[in-house]
Order: C-alpha cells, then structure tokens, then sequence
C-alpha cells in the first residue's frame, strides 16, 4: 500500500516532473520540529488555514449574514453553523489531496483530462477566480472611500498594490504571508466582537437560534437568505488553494507516517481556523439581530450599513462615528486579506491548469489585472456610483456557480481513489457525504442564480 503512496503510477511521475511542484517558490519552505510537543508541531503547521478561512468571511458573505440577522433575528444562526461544517469536511479533503499526492486540484484536473478540456475548465475556474476577487476588490475599494473619502476608481487601483506586497513578502518567506492574514483576520474578530458587546443581544435567543427551526424551510424569504448563506459557503478557489499550501511544509515527501502526521495537523490547523471564520459571521448575523431586528433599515449596501452605526434613531444611544470607522477598517482588512488569497490561487490555477511559465510578480499582475478590468469599466459607466458597483457582485455568482462542480466533484473523486491517494484515500461515508453535499450545493447555486436574476427571492 506504501507503495501506492509513493508511485500513484507512471503518468503522475511523468507530470510533476514536466509540471514542476504547485507553487514552487513556497513548497517545502516551513521548517517542522523533530519529535516535538502536540502544541509546538501544530504551531509549525498552522498558517495555511488561515488563508483558507479567509475566503470564508470576505466582503462578499457581510451583507447577507447582516441581513438575515436584521430581518429573521438570530433564526439563521443554525445555517451559520452547518455551512461551517460542511466547509470543514471539503477544505480537508482538499490538504488531503495535495499532501497525499504532491499534486494540487487543479494539477490533478489537468492530469487527468485532454488538452481541450482542461482548457475550458482552465477558463471556467479563472472565471470563478475574477468573480471572487472582484468582491474582495470592491470591497477595499469602498472600504477607502468610507474612512478616506477617496473616488472607488481611485481605491480600485490602490487595490492592485497588495500584489506587490505579497511579492515582497514572499521573498521573506511564506510564514509572513500567514501572519499577515492571520493578523488582519485577528482584526476583523476583533472589531466585531467589540460592536457585538455593546449591541448586548439576547443571550438566550441566541444560543436557541444554534438550534434548526422548520420556519427556515417553510418561510419563503427566510429560506432565500438561508441558502444565500449556505451557497456562499464552498469558494471553488479555496479547494486549489488548499491543496496547494497544505505542501508548504517540510515533512518527508515519501515518508506515510511523515505524511500522516502532515495530514492530522494540516486538519487540526484548517478547522480551527475555519471555526474562527464561523465565529465571525456568527458575529455578522449576531450583530444585524442585536442592532437591526424590528428597525426597517435597508442594509442593502456597505454604505448603509456604515451610515447605520452612526445613526442613533437606527441603533440606540451606542451609535457613535467610531463603530462605522471600525467596519470600514475591518472591511478594508477582509478585503486585503482576500486579494492575497486570491492572488495565489490564480498562480495555482494558471501554473496547474496551462502550465503557464510568467515571472512570479508577471503572474500575480495578470491575476489581479483580471479582476479589477471589469469593476473599473463599472466605476467609469455608472459615473463612481456604489451601488452600482455592489450590484456587480450579484452578476460574479453565476460564474462561481458554474466553477463549483468543476472544482468539488473532481476532488471527490481524486480522494476517493484508492491508486491515486493510497492509505490515504476517502473512507466510504466521507465520500457518500461528500457526494451529496455536492449535489446539495450546485443543486443550491444554480437555483440561487435564477432566483436572484428573476427577483423571486427578493
């Protein structure tokens, strides 16, 4: 069975050797402790999923978490909880892969397609990459003009400065990158937790709120809202980015027990971030419920919700100008954090996909160049107008709709099988599992798209 592990077969060895390693620059870089203590080796591994869990409380997931607390009070707080379950079991299966088998998703799709068809996945899943980023470029850019007043063209192209800043941490080395994140994620937590304080829910109402009420199935516009957040829940991106930094390690590479021991503590790092991304948009609906429940706000754009925390006729005697400066700065943050993230799963894509050879800082120009193209064309069409701009985001689901078979269903299937993953490969429930929730979710995205498109959820 070892043997599986270290030769899959000849056409994978043949690959990684005209591929190369998924990003090469950072892969086997992070130095792991010998025979260290359980605390200490987990130290070592975590980082990786802090940039998983950033895509996990972008921008683009705010309104509708604040949303479904302002008009459903803590009820939705069930579907919080599940999506961060099911991001759990999927971000895995996705370390599992790349530490397994050497090979990233988007490596492991190419391999085992033709040329064609692994250029039209190649495009599809860029499309999914622009549509994601576009939200996290929105958001710095409306972010700057909030605390600094700045015209969005303006924040828009600011934007494209953090590609250099992550060339220049690179150099430093790939554990900067992660406490970047992990200190900007840091903020985020923070700035919510605060405002959720002084909000003072009702504790009761929302603990009982962690608990699945059927009125979600039966009222219609509270299901809408529910399956908004549920079908925001799996970021096609995030699965290649995963199963591409999981790599940046330096355990033996044809050791199973090395691996294993890769695998447990990639696992341990990924779900306990992803559990500080469920505490945030916990926070995010939280905080709609304690600040907007009953109050008829229309918190349909950032705007609205940064003029509301100031407003005292909307939130009470703890409105202050300092509660809406600390949602745009933790705006600003969500969206920084997201761009980076995005950034290198562009590279991902593009190296793993076409085996595009570009200087790293070429690469990472391209990507971001991709993503900010269409919202500038949008800024200069509709004159700087932000809603107009966050109507954009509406448009980006149907590609990531389309990307999110393209991404899950292959990696189910790569780690469900037995010659490619060897020891490691899905056991029988977690494929079964996995399988329906993939279903669950196209199913769930593509029902998304024609009722946000018709207006019928609205």
């Amino acid at each position: 069975m070892e043997e599986k592990v270290k030769h899959p077969g000849k056409k994978k060895s043949f690959f990684q050797s005209a591929q190369g390693k998924s990003l090469e620059e950072i892969n086997n870089t992070v130095a792991i402790p010998k025979n260290a203590s359980f605390f200490k080796t987990l130290i070592a591994y975590s980082g990786p999923g802090a940039l998983v869990a950033v895509g996990y409380m972008d921008p683009g997931n705010w309104i509708t978490s604040i949303a479904g607390g302002a008009k459903y009070a803590y009820t939705l707080l069930s579907v919080v909880l599940i999506s961060n379950l099911i991001a759990m079991l999927l971000q895995s299966m996705a370390a599992r892969l790349g530490i397994a088998t050497g090979l990233d998703l988007a490596q492991a799709t190419r391999l085992y397609t033709g040329k064609k068809l692994g250029l039209v996945l190649w495009i599809i899943t860029e499309l999914a990459i622009m549509a994601t980023d576009i939200a996290e470029v929105i958001g710095g850019a409306i972010a700057l003009q909030l605390l600094f007043g700045l015209p969005l063209i303006v924040g828009v192209l600011i934007t494209t400065l953090d590609v250099f800043l992550l060339l220049a941490l690179t150099k430093l080395g790939f554990r900067k990158i992660e406490a970047i994140v992990s200190g900007l994620i840091l903020v985020i937590f923070s700035v919510f937790l605060y405002e959720v304080i002084l909000s003072q829910p009702n504790v009761s109402q929302m603990v009982q709120g962690f608990i699945p009420d059927p009125e979600i199935a039966t009222n219609k516009g509270m299901l809408f809202i529910a399956l908004g957040i549920v079908g925001a829940t799996v970021m096609p991106h995030n699965l290649y980015l995963h199963s591409s930094i999981s790599q940046a390690r330096q355990y033996d590479r044809e050791d199973v027990a090395e691996k294993r021991e890769a695998i447990r503590f990639t696992t341990w790092d990924s779900n306990i971030q992803l559990f500080v991304a469920f505490i945030v948009n916990a926070l995010l609906l939280i905080l709609g419920a304690s600040l907007f429940f009953g109050t008829n706000s229309d918190l349909g754009q950032f705007e609205d919700l940064f003029n509301a925390l100031k407003d005292p006729s909307i939130v009470g005697p703890i409105a202050s100008p300092f509660l809406s400066i600390l949602f745009a700065v933790a705006l600003l943050a969500s969206g920084q954090n997201s761009t980076i993230t995005g950034t290198l799963s562009g590279q991902i894509v593009m190296e793993g996909f076409i085996h595009l050879k570009m200087p790293v800082w070429a690469r990472r120009m391209v990507t971001r160049l991709i993503a900010i193209i269409p919202v500038i064309i949008v800024v200069v069409l509709y004159g700087g107008k932000e809603t107009a701009v966050e109507d954009l985001l509406l448009y980006t689901q149907v590609f990531l709709s389309i990307a999110l078979p393209v991404s899950v269903f292959p990696l189910i299937k790569f780690t469900s099988d037995e010659k490619l993953m060897g020891p490691f490969v899905n056991k029988p429930w977690v494929k079964y599992l996995a399988t329906l929730i993939a279903v669950f979710l196209t199913i769930l995205n593509v029902w998304l798209v024609i009722e946000t498109f018709t207006g019928a959820g609205a």
